[in-house]
C-alpha cells in the first residue's frame, strides 16, 4: 500500500470535470504527482461557450480555459495534451496510451465525458455536415458562418438553438428541424417551449417542429446541398448542424470491465466499482443523495460538483454528493436558468407573464417544489434552488402572487 501511494493519481479527460478536479487538488495542497490526460491540445476548458459568445467570436480561446497551462505546472502537476488513454489494465495499474507509451496509477479518475450522438441516415458522411462537441468544432462551423448562407440545424434543444441564435445574427438563413412537437422537450415544459419559439421565429429562424430527418442530398456527391424530411421535402443546406444530444464515453470503462449502465456507475463518492478507480461528469451515472435513483446528468454544475466529491475522496475527507441539478441556456436576449428535474411534475405554477419577456415555472409534485425554469428572473431561479434542495412544500398561490416576494418563502 505504502508503494502504491507513491504513483501518480491519474486524471483521464479535458474537459469542466477533470479542470475542476486538477485545481480542487492544487488548491487542497494535494500530496501526490498528478497527470492528467487530454485527448486535446488544449488544458481543460469550458465547453458551454463553444455554442455561445466563442462561436459569435466574442470571446478568445484562452478565455475559456479554467487556468493558464502554467498554474498546473507550476503546482507539480502533469498535463500530458494530445495523447489518448486506449487500455487500463486494473490488475497492474497501468494505463496504455495512444503514443505507444505506459503510465502507471496508483489512483485513477475518468473524465471521459461524452461524444455526439450521430445520426445515422443516408449523405450523413458528406462534408458540410458538422457535428458540435469541441472546440475545433466550433472553430470549423464558425468558419462557415457567412452572411447569406443556408444553415439547417437537426434538433431544437439546447445547443441547437443556441447556435441558431448567433447564426441568424451572423446574418445566416436559419432551418431548425425538429422532430418533436416542441423545442427543448426533454428539458422543460411547453411554457418555456412556446416562448423561445416565438423568440427564435421573430428573429428571423424558420422552425419547423414534428418534423424529422431521413437523409441528406448532395451537390456533386461530395458536398451537403439539402436535407430530406420525412414528408419526401428537400430543405436546401449550404450547411448542416447536426444537434441530436450526446452519449456518454463509456468505451474505456466498459473495456476495463467497470459497472457501467448508460455511464460509469459509480457512488456518491465518485467511486467506481473499482477501489483504485474513480470517475466524474458527463460520463457518470452516479449516486446523488438529493436523488432516490441514480442519475445521469448532462451540466457544468454537475461536472463541478462531481469533480469536488473526487478531490474530497482522494484527499481522504470523503464527502458524499448532495446537490440540486442546475443548467443555462442563453438565446439572444434571453438567459433560461433551470434548477431540478422537472419530468415528473403534477403540477405547473407560472410567475409572471412570457410577453413581459421575464417569467418562471415553477414544477410541483405532492405539494412541494421540484424543479424551477426561469427566463430573465434570476431571483425565481435563486429563491427556488433553495426549495428545490430542501424538498420544501410550497404554496402554488404564492409562488404567482406577484406581489409577494418570492424570498419571504424562504
Amino acid at each position: 500500500m505504502a508503494n502504491k501511494r507513491q504513483e501518480a493519481t491519474v486524471i483521464v479527460g479535458g474537459g469542466h470535470a477533470a479542470g475542476t478536479l486538477l485545481t480542487t487538488l492544487v488548491q487542497k495542497k494535494y500530496q501526490q504527482e498528478v497527470v492528467l490526460l487530454g485527448e486535446e491540445p488544449h488544458p481543460p476548458y469550458q465547453r458551454p461557450p463553444l455554442s455561445k459568445n466563442y462561436l459569435a467570436g466574442e470571446v478568445d480561446r484562452e478565455s475559456l480555459y479554467l487556468k493558464p497551462r502554467s498554474v498546473y505546472e507550476n503546482a507539480g502537476q502533469q498535463l500530458r495534451l494530445g495523447v489518448r488513454a486506449e487500455q487500463i489494465d486494473r490488475d497492474s495499474r497501468i494505463i496504455r496510451l495512444s503514443d505507444q507509451s505506459t503510465l502507471k496509477y496508483g489512483q485513477l479518475v475518468l473524465a471521459t465525458g461524452s461524444h455526439v450522438r450521430r445520426l445515422n441516415a443516408p449523405g450523413a458522411d458528406l462534408k458540410g455536415i458538422h457535428y458540435l462537441h469541441d472546440m475545433a468544432d466550433s472553430d470549423r462551423l464558425r468558419e462557415q458562418f457567412v452572411p447569406g448562407k443556408s444553415l439547417v440545424i437537426v434538433g431544437g434543444g439546447y445547443i441547437g438553438l443556441e447556435v441558431a441564435a448567433i447564426a441568424v445574427k451572423s446574418g445566416l438563413k436559419v432551418t431548425v428541424l425538429e422532430a418533436a412537437d416542441r423545442v427543448m422537450q426533454r428539458v422543460t415544459g411547453p411554457e418555456i417551449s412556446a416562448f423561445f419559439q416565438a423568440m427564435h421565429r421573430k428573429a428571423g429562424v424558420e422552425l419547423r417542429l414534428d418534423t424529422a430527418v431521413t437523409g441528406f442530398e448532395a451537390d456533386n456527391n461530395v458536398h451537403v446541398a439539402g436535407v430530406v424530411v420525412a414528408d419526401g421535402s428537400t430543405v436546401p443546406a449550404d450547411l448542416v448542424l447536426v444537434s441530436i444530444g450526446i452519449m456518454p464515453e463509456t468505451a474505456l470503462a466498459e473495456s476495463a470491465g467497470l459497472p457501467c449502465d448508460d455511464g460509469i456507475l459509480v457512488d456518491e463518492y465518485a467511486r467506481s466499482g473499482d477501489p483504485d478507480i474513480l470517475a466524474i461528469g458527463d460520463c457518470t451515472r452516479h449516486r446523488n443523495l438529493f436523488f432516490e435513483q441514480p442519475q445521469r446528468l448532462e451540466s457544468v454544475a454537475n461536472a463541478v460538483d462531481q469533480g469536488r466529491t473526487a478531490a474530497a475522496t482522494l484527499m481522504g475527507d470523503d464527502k458524499p454528493y448532495d446537490a440540486a441539478p442546475w443548467f443555462w441556456s442563453n438565446q439572444y436576449e434571453a438567459r433560461l436558468q433551470i434548477v431540478g428535474l422537472s419530468k415528473e411534475d403534477d403540477e405547473r405554477v407560472v410567475r409572471g407573464t412570457p410577453e413581459d419577456g421575464a417569467f418562471a415555472v415553477f414544477y410541483m409534485r405532492d405539494g412541494h417544489l421540484v424543479a424551477v425554469d426561469a427566463v430573465n428572473l434570476p431571483i425565481a431561479f435563486m429563491v427556488g434552488k433553495k426549495l428545490v434542495y430542501q424538498h420544501r412544500d410550497v404554496d402554488p398561490e404564492a409562488l404567482s402572487d406577484p406581489d409577494l416576494e418570492l424570498k419571504s418563502l424562504l
